[in-house]
């Protein structure tokens, strides 16, 4: 389950630069969380009744949960899929496991070695060299692709809502879905009607219906209660490990089905993100295995 998860959400780069030319990127993300909280109503429902009071009482925490990784994250996505390559969003989403590391140091003050620390920093400089497309001196001549900017800055938040997550309202985890899918629909309402003025439209084209209906089912509904049981059956600290999955499916599903062109400065970046992870999983494995008391 946990590895279709992964296959699902590196689809959903795919979907959103497929449609980049058809398909209003604001109008993608709302229809795509009202149509999957249609789908998660009917199972969600006999735990909203009991949760209902939690989730009231706790809605400063859901609303934090649906503007960083629902709501803003998928919009920043697909608006930045309109000018940036699928193959660059996926490599930089791989940067998330490293960044909540690091924010949980920042933030918690969480106990972090400085292997730890290296792996993160090195997962972030393989980011850049995607980003800058294998030329780090554009980091300095402000001569970055606004999609890759958008993009990153949607990874951001989404590691800030990873982090978030440790504080969520102790509900089912339907009924959180339930919640943050119904407060990103609203949240994106706004940004929604704007884009409709601005003349920019989602026609009911085969290909929108199509690519609306797997962002919905696929990377929103099945993937989150995929990845939700997957969690609870081997926990979240294994169940993390499969995120760095999402890259290597997003990266060959963007050369077979987008015909996009995978280049050595990707390669670079693959290399330093993946370095970098395997660097931090290193430096966690010493650390839990050190007697208590030894520095």
């Amino acid at each position: 389950m946990l590895a279709v998860t992964m296959l699902f959400w590196a689809g959903n780069s795919i979907a959103g630069r497929a449609l980049a030319d058809e398909a209003a990127p604001i109008a993608l993300a709302f229809w795509r969380w009202v149509l999957a909280l249609v789908l998660v109503t009917p199972v969600a429902w006999p735990h909203l009744k009991r949760d209902r009071a939690e989730l009231r009482r706790r809605w400063r925490m859901i609303l934090a949960l649906a503007v960083t990784g629902v709501g803003a994250f998928g919009a920043l996505l697909y608006v930045g899929l309109q000018y940036t390559t699928a193959l660059n969003s996926i490599l930089m989403q791989a940067a998330i496991p490293p960044l909540v590391m690091l924010f949980a140091w920042l933030a918690l003050r969480e106990r972090t070695t400085r292997g730890q620390l290296a792996g993160v920093l090195l997962s972030l400089l393989g980011v850049l060299v995607v980003i800058s497309r294998g030329r780090p001196w554009a980091l300095l001549e402000v001569e970055l692709n606004g999609g890759d900017a958008l993009v990153f800055t949607g990874v951001v938040l989404y590691a800030v809502y990873s982090l978030l997550l440790r504080r969520r309202p102790d509900v089912h985890p339907l009924s959180l879905l339930w919640a943050t899918f119904t407060a990103a629909a609203i949240l994106l309402a706004p940004a929604y009607a704007l884009e409709m003025a601005s003349g920019r439209q989602m026609p009911p084209t085969p290909a929108v219906l199509l690519g609306l209906g797997y962002v919905a089912v696929f990377p929103s509904f099945l993937a989150y209660l995929f990845f939700n049981r997957g969690v609870e059956l081997i926990g979240s600290a294994r169940a993390s490990q499969f995120l760095h999955l999402q890259p290597v499916f997003g990266a060959v599903l963007a050369v077979l089905l987008l015909g996009e062109t995978f280049h050595l400065f990707h390669a670079a970046g693959v290399a330093l993100i993946f370095s970098g992870i395997g660097l931090a999983a290193w430096a966690q494995r010493r650390v839990s295995r050190r007697p208590p008391g030894s520095p």
